[in-house]
C-alpha cells in the first residue's frame, strides 16, 4: 500500500498518483504502447491499482554512462574511451533553441501538465481508435526520461533492455508511477536537462553534448536554432532520420520541428521560414572511442591501462564491479605516461624497424625508484589492418600481451651474477670457461633435489676464440655463456630463483622460471615491461619497484578513487647493485653493447641474441631512466639472418646491434634538457690486463643450447685437461651450442 503520512491519510501526491492509477491508466498504458482502444480497455484496467501501488517508491536513477579520458602525466589527452559517448552538461550550458526544440516537437504541453497529459491521453486514445492500430502516442516528456533511466539501467545487457523496452502495460504502469514521483521530486527544468543528458542521437552520441559535438563539431550551448532543431527532431527515429546517411530526410524533419516552433510560439513563423531554407551545415566529428585513436603511437599502453582498472582490486572486489565502473565512464584518468619519453620512443622504432618488416620491436621504459612507465611503443602499431595487431608486446598475457613473452638471451646473466655477489661471490671470481663443455652434472635446486644433466647437455660461446679463464667483469661485457654455466654450477639455481622473484621476473604467461640452468641464458620468454622494471632496481641501488601505470583518477564530480601503488622493496645491497653497475657500464664501455653507449651521461646495459637469432635484446639503464628493447618474430619463426630491418640489411643481428641503437635514440630523445646523475661505480681490477686479450667487440649473439646436442666424446682441442670439476678432458667435434633443447643464448 502506499505510504501514509502522520496523520494517517495519503499526501496529495499520492492521493493523485493513486486516482491516476486507477481512473487514467487504461487510457496511458494503451495511447503510450500505441494499442487500438477497443476491446483492451477492460483489460488494462483490471488488477492495476493492485499493481501500482506494489512498485517501489523511489525511481532508482543510475549514474549515466560517460566518456573516460586517459591522460598522460602533462595533462594531454592519450585517448577516449567509453560504453557510451555521452558529455553530462547543466541546462545552462544548453543552448534555449535546443530546449525549446525539443519541447516543441516531444512534448508541447510539458510546462502546463503534470506527469501525464490528460488532453493528450484523449486525444491519442481517439486517434488510434479511428485508426484501428498505431496513429499517435500520448506519452510525455517525464515518462520518456523515466524510460530512457530503465534503458540505461540495462546496459548493453540483451535480456535486460529487452525488458527495459517491451510494449507491456506492466512497464507502463511503472514508467507512469515514477513519471510522477519525479515531477514532484525534480520539477520541469531538472527533468528536461536530465532527458536531453539521457537520449539518444543516432551515431553513437547519446546526450545533447555529444550529439552536438558530432554532427557540428561543437558545443550543445553554441547550437543555432536550425541545429536545434535538426538534433530535436533526431530523437523520434535515430536511424530514420540521420543527417549523416540520409540529409533530405533529416532535412524534412528538421523543418516538421521547426514549423512546430513557430505553431507553439517558440518563434515568429517569418523566423521559422527562414530557417527552413538553410542547409544542415552539417560538420561531423568521427567518433573518437578507444585506444586505437591513442596519439603518439600510445594505443598499446593505453590499452594496458584499461587492462590494470579491469584486473586490480583496488577498482572493485569482483570483476563485474570493476567492468562496471570502466563501462560507466566518466572518468579523468592521468597516467605516468611522459610524452616526451613516450615521442621518443615512437620516433626511434620507426626509424630502425618499419611497420612492414618481416619483425617486429618493443620497447618499453620505467622510471627507477618510482616503477612508474614513462614510454610504451612497438612497431607493428594497435589496429585490425595488415601489419597491425592488438597484442601488446611489451606486457604479459594476462594483460593483453603475447602468450609466453620472448627468450631474452643474455640480458638474464646480470640477474644470476648479483644473485651470486650476494651469496659472496667475488666480484673478481674466474672460471675456466672454455670455448665449449657440458652442463654440470648436477645442480642444486630449491626442493633440494639437484637438477642432473642426464643428457649430457652441452654448451658453447659464441667464437672459438673465446677460451678462458675469464673474471667476472670480462665475461660480462663479452658475455661468455660458458662462464655462466660455470657460475650457475657453483652458486645454484635456487639463489638466482629468490633473486628473480625480487626483482619480479616471471614468464610470460604468469608461471615462475623453471629452475634448469639453460635460464641464465635466457632460454624463457619474459615481457620488456618485467625486464625494464628488474633492471631499473640496478639503477636504483638495489630497490625494485613494481610498474604502474596510473597516477590519479578523477570520477564524475570531482571525487579521486584510490590507485594501485608502486610497492618498492630490497631486493639486493646497494654494493651489489653498485657492482652490476659497473660490470653493466662495461658492456656499453668495452663489450658487446658499445653501439648502444651513451655519450653524454651514466648509462648501462645488457645484449642479449637467442637460439637461431629469432629474438634480439638490448636492456640499459641510466640512474633516473630503464628501458627494454626487444625485436624479432612474435611467432618465433623468422631468423634474423640475412634479412632487411628497417631498411637495413642485416647478414646477422645481434642484441647490440638492432636493438641496441633502438634504445639509445629513445633514451637521448627521453632524456634530453634531463639531469644526467653518476652511478656509484666500484672498483674491479682486471686481472688479465696484462693477458693481451682482444677486446674488440666481436659478435653478439647468445646461441640457445639445442643446435648440436651432441654427446661429449672427441677432442678438438676446444680446452684440454679442463680444471673445472666434471669438464672432461675430452670434448667433442661439431658442437654450436647444444643443450638438447634446454634453451639459452648469448649476447
Amino acid at each position: 500500500m502506499g505510504k501514509k503520512r502522520s496523520g494517517g491519510g495519503l499526501s496529495p501526491t499520492q492521493q493523485a498518483a493513486k486516482f491516476l492509477g486507477v481512473s487514467v491508466l487504461a487510457g496511458a498504458v494503451l495511447a503510450g504502447i500505441a494499442l487500438p482502444a477497443a476491446g483492451a480497455l477492460g483489460l488494462a484496467a483490471k488488477g492495476s491499482v493492485e499493481g501500482f501501488d506494489e512498485i517501489p517508491a523511489n525511481l532508482k536513477q543510475p549514474p549515466l554512462s560517460q566518456r573516460t579520458t586517459i591522460l598522460d602525466n602533462k595533462g594531454g589527452t592519450i585517448a577516449t574511451v567509453y560504453s557510451r559517448d555521452r558529455t553530462v552538461v547543466p541546462l545552462k550550458d544548453i543552448s534555449p533553441y535546443m530546449q525549446k526544440a525539443l519541447v516543441a516537437i516531444e512534448d508541447s504541453r510539458f510546462y502546463e501538465h503534470g506527469a501525464v497529459d490528460l488532453k493528450g491521453i484523449l486525444r491519442a486514445i481517439n486517434e488510434n481508435a479511428q485508426s484501428g492500430g498505431v496513429a499517435q502516442g500520448a506519452s510525455t516528456l517525464t515518462q520518456q526520461y523515466v524510460k530512457n533511466v530503465f534503458m540505461e539501467e540495462a546496459g548493453d545487457d540483451p535480456t535486460k533492455l529487452a525488458q527495459a523496452t517491451q510494449q507491456t502495460i506492466g512497464r507502463k504502469v511503472r514508467e507512469l508511477k515514477y513519471a510522477i514521483q519525479l515531477e514532484d521530486k525534480l520539477g520541469k527544468k531538472r527533468i528536461l536537462a536530465n532527458y536531453l543528458n539521457i537520449t539518444y542521437f543516432g551515431e553513437q552520441a547519446y546526450g545533447v553534448e555529444a550529439a552536438s559535438q558530432r554532427y557540428f563539431s561543437k558545443s550543445a550551448k553554441d547550437l543555432t536554432l536550425e541545429e536545434s532543431a535538426m538534433l530535436a527532431g533526431i530523437v523520434q527515429s535515430p536511424s530514420r532520420y540521420d543527417p549523416v546517411n540520409d540529409e533530405a530526410e533529416a532535412t524534412r524533419r528538421r523543418n516538421v520541428v521547426l514549423q512546430r516552433m513557430a505553431e507553439t510560439n517558440d518563434i515568429p513563423q517569418a523566423e521559422a521560414d527562414r530557417a527552413k531554407e538553410k542547409p544542415l551545415g552539417l560538420k561531423v566529428s568521427k567518433p573518437q572511442n578507444g585506444c586505437i585513436t591513442a596519439v603518439k603511437g600510445a594505443g598499446f599502453f593505453c590499452d594496458y591501462v584499461r587492462e590494470v582498472f579491469l584486473t586490480d582490486p583496488v577498482f572493485g572486489k569482483t570483476k563485474e564491479a570493476r567492468a562496471k565502473l570502466w563501462n560507466r565512464g566518466g572518468l579523468q584518468v592521468r597516467t605516468t605516461l611522459d610524452p616526451q619519453t613516450q615521442e621518443s620512443v615512437q620516433a626511434s622504432i620507426k626509424d630502425h624497424v618499419y611497420q612492414t618488416d618481416k619483425v617486429a620491436t618493443a620497447a618499453t621504459f620505467v622510471e627507477p625508484g618510482t616503477g612508474k612507465i614513462l614510454g610504451m611503443g612497438q612497431s607493428k602499431p594497435y589496429g585490425f589492418g595488415k601489419n597491425e595487431t592488438q597484442i601488446n608486446y611489451s606486457v604479459d598475457r594476462k594483460m593483453s600481451g603475447s602468450n609466453y613473452g620472448f627468450p631474452t638471451g643474455s640480458t638474464f646473466k646480470p640477474f644470476l651474477a648479483a644473485a651470486a655477489l650476494e651469496q659472496g661471490t667475488p666480484v673478481t671470481k674466474s672460471y675456466p670457461a672454455p670455448y665449449r663443455m657440458p652442463y654440470p652434472k648436477s645442480v642444486q635446486t630449491c626442493s633440494g633435489k639437484p637438477w642432473v644433466n642426464s643428457g649430457g647437455d652441452t654448451v658453447s660461446n659464441e667464437n672459438e676464440s673465446e677460451v678462458g679463464p675469464y673474471a667476472l667483469k670480462e665475461a660480462m661485457a663479452k658475455s661468455i655463456n660458458t662462464y655462466f654455466v660455470q657460475m650457475i654450477g657453483e652458486t645454484g639455481i635456487c639463489p638466482v630463483m629468490g633473486m628473480a622473484d625480487k626483482l619480479g621476473v616471471v614468464q610470460g604467461n604468469g608461471d615462475k622460471l623453471p629452475q634448469v640452468p639453460a635460464i641464465v641464458l635466457g632460454s624463457k620468454g619474459i615481457s620488456p615491461l618485467t625486464m625494464a622494471s628488474a633492471y631499473a632496481a640496478f639503477a636504483n641501488r638495489g630497490t625494485y619497484c613494481t610498474p604502474v601505470a596510473i597516477e590519479s583518477i578523477t570520477a564524475p564530480g570531482g571525487k579521486s578513487l584510490p590507485v594501485p601503488k608502486s610497492s618498492c622493496s630490497r631486493a639486493m645491497t646497494t654494493k651489489t647493485a653498485d657492482s652490476i653497475n659497473t660490470l653493466l657500464s662495461g658492456v656499453i664501455d668495452s663489450g658487446t653493447g658499445r653501439e648502444a653507449g651513451l655519450t653524454d651521461r651514466a648509462n648501462a646495459g645488457k645484449t642479449g641474441t637467442t637460439d637461431s637469432r629469432k629474438n634480439a635484446w638490448f636492456v640499459g639503464y641510466t640512474p633516473n631512466l630503464s628501458g627494454a628493447v626487444w625485436v624479432g618474430d612474435p611467432l618465433q619463426k623468422e631468423k634474423m639472418t640475412n634479412i632487411t630491418i628497417g631498411g637495413v640489411y642485416q647478414a646477422k643481428v645481434f642484441g647490440g646491434q638492432v636493438p641496441g641503437p633502438i634504445w639509445k635514440d629513445a633514451m637521448v630523445g627521453a632524456l634530453s634538457d634531463k639531469p644526467s646523475p653518476d652511478f656509484n661505480l666500484i672498483d674491479i681490477p682486471d686481472p688479465d690486463k696484462d693477458k693481451g686479450r682482444d677486446h674488440d667487440r666481436g659478435h653478439d649473439r647468445d646461441e640457445e643450447p639445442g643446435q648440436g646436442g651432441s654427446k661429449p666424446g672427441t677432442n678438438t682441442g676446444g680446452n684440454g685437461n679442463s680444471p673445472w670439476p666434471g669438464l672432461p678432458s675430452g670434448l667433442p667435434s661439431g658442437l654450436l651450442g647444444g643443450a638438447n633443447g634446454h634453451g639459452g643464448g648469448r649476447r
